[in-house]
């Protein structure tokens, strides 16, 4: 008894640590032995762009996205932006501000069906052989157009993702904070994944595709951006990360909000999980198979499950009198829970302890993996949903 529940104790606690450090040391390794990718230098590659920009009720960032959209060094630019089922004025706004302007074109209408459905119908006005997708509350960088066309003069590249930043404040609570600090672990190890062979997934805050590969994606879909650039990967093409081209939001405006997003992101992780099982055969994929398990299945559908298993059976290991080191593990596991525990507590009066940020964050980031598999299982989602706040 002792020996099967300590071989399965210390099995879940290698594929934990596995998912969120060692895939990177792994990874880091294996890039020790290769050739770091090299981009054509084709100065006179400028095809045309379009920028689409969904915007559902966002008229309070339209001015400064609009600025920020037209202000890009790259020349060959058009912004689309698509406020579909807006109704604060969003588009009557646009259509007056922009009317007359060759650049910038609104398209609107009176229903609201969801981003997937407003990006399956702005598809349909694109004309150019890049597009760019970028969210209405987001800033990107002077430079950002021309760094995502940059990476696509490699004709094996399909799509680009570009790098998310979350602008927090030293006042800023813990949840922003975390969110933070767990974008700039993802960036690290999206620079390893296209060094190896390709991203496995891309922010929807800022992420670009040939458009002649964008295939039509179900409405009822939760992670568009991760379902395009997927399946352009699955499709043989690489999907690679461009550090300097990014977009900066702020955090979201509360734990609630945190949690609405988290929750919805891990729900449509497993719905993303059983519309590309294909990706699982590592004989047909190679490389991506063993990405796609190690950077995204294994966090969304292993990790979460395996910490309560953890703790429970380090709990029959110590009542089993399994040694003194079981004694100490579970001691470490109930002292990290508790500083979780503090740093929720702490969240909710507004106060900050950076020392908390890690337990806090990690544990609440797998509480939401868990409760996104129950609403996946429910099988209630549209494509619409209420947007998470963001903090001002």
């Amino acid at each position: 008894m002792i020996v099967l529940a300590a071989a399965l104790f210390w099995l879940l606690i290698f594929l934990v640590f596995y998912t969120y450090l060692g895939y990177g040391i792994l990874l880091w390794l294996l890039l020790k032995f290769r050739k770091k990718r090299v981009i054509p230098s084709r100065p006179d590659y400028q095809p045309d762009v379009t920028l689409v920009v969904p915007a559902y009720n966002e008229k309070a960032f339209l001015e400064e996205k609009a600025a920020n959209s037209l202000a890009q060094t790259y020349p060959k630019l058009r912004v689309l932006f698509v406020t579909e089922g807006s109704d604060d004025g969003s588009t009557e706004w646009m259509e007056d501000r922009f009317a007359g302007n060759d650049r910038v074109r609104i398209l609107g209408g009176t229903i609201r069906r969801g981003k997937v459905e407003a990006i399956n119908e702005a598809m349909k006005y694109v004309d150019t052989p890049l597009v760019i997708f970028t969210d209405a509350n987001t800033t990107l960088n002077a430079n950002a157009v021309a760094e995502i066309v940059r990476q696509f003069s490699d004709p094996g590249v399909g799509a680009v993702a570009g790098e998310k930043r979350i602008q927090t404040h030293d006042s800023e609570a813990a949840a922003g904070a975390g969110e933070g600090l767990y974008w700039k672990y993802e960036s690290f190890l999206k620079k390893l994944d296209t060094e190896l062979y390709s991203v496995v997934g891309a922010a929807g805050e800022l992420f670009a595709i040939r458009t002649e590969l964008y295939a039509h994606v179900e409405k009822d879909t939760l992670l568009d951006d991760f379902m395009i650039s997927l399946r352009i990967a699955a499709a043989g093409h690489r999907v690679v990360y461009a550090p300097e081209a990014y977009a900066i939001e702020r955090p979201s405006f509360s734990i609630g909000d945190e949690k609405k997003r988290k929750v919805r992101i891990a729900a449509g992780g497993f719905q993303s999980m059983a519309r590309l099982p294909h990706l699982l055969n590592i004989f047909r994929y190679g490389w991506l198979s063993f990405q796609y398990v190690s950077h995204r299945a294994m966090r969304w559908a292993v990790a979460p499950f395996a910490l309560p298993l953890i703790f429970f059976l380090n709990i029959i290991l110590v009542a089993l009198r399994a040694g003194i080191l079981y004694d100490a593990l579970l001691i470490a596991q109930v002292l990290f829970y508790l500083a979780a525990w503090a740093g929720n507590w702490l969240e909710n009066r507004k106060l900050r302890v950076k020392a908390l940020f890690v337990p806090y964050y990690f544990t609440f980031m797998n509480l939401c993996a868990i409760q996104g598999y129950f609403r996946y299982r429910r099988n209630q989602e549209t494509g619409v949903w209420e947007k998470a706040r963001r903090a001002v």
